[in-house]
């Protein structure tokens, strides 16, 4: 029997009127230590967003969105947050935030995979 790997998880959110309280979950980021894993996926959901604010900058929050992956993976290109070491890189991705850009309280799990983890909440909890 493999050992289970624990790993810790936090929804990426797009709320585009703070006020409201409204969110659209645009991506998911998880980490597990046991195998140095950090990785994301997110999903700009362009209709969703733009009925709950139909002149939100949809280019802009992509930019922001597409810029997690690079962060997740040490690309110097993104920046100083991605040239920390992957947990400070994971702590700074998930700490909490009152902008347009939020993100759930982290979760926990355990696991076979990470990516396989990973890809099984995106597919819950983003819709496509």
């Amino acid at each position: 029997m493999r050992a289970m790997l624990s790993y810790d998880y936090a929804i990426l959110r797009v709320v585009p009127s703070v006020e409201r309280e409204e969110f659209v979950n645009a991506g998911v980021v998880l980490q597990c230590p046991e195998r140095a894993f950090l990785d994301c996926r997110v999903h700009v959901d362009e209709a969703r967003l733009r009925a709950l604010w139909p002149s939100l900058d949809v280019d802009l929050i992509r930019h922001h969105l597409e810029a997690v992956p690079r962060i997740c993976a040490g690309d110097v290109g993104a920046g100083p947050i991605a040239r920390l070491s992957r947990r400070e890189r994971f702590q700074w991705l998930v700490s909490p935030r009152s902008t347009m850009m939020q993100v759930s309280p982290v979760h926990s799990g355990v696991c076979d995979s990470p990516e396989t983890a990973l890809n099984e909440i995106f597919r819950r909890l983003v819709p496509a």
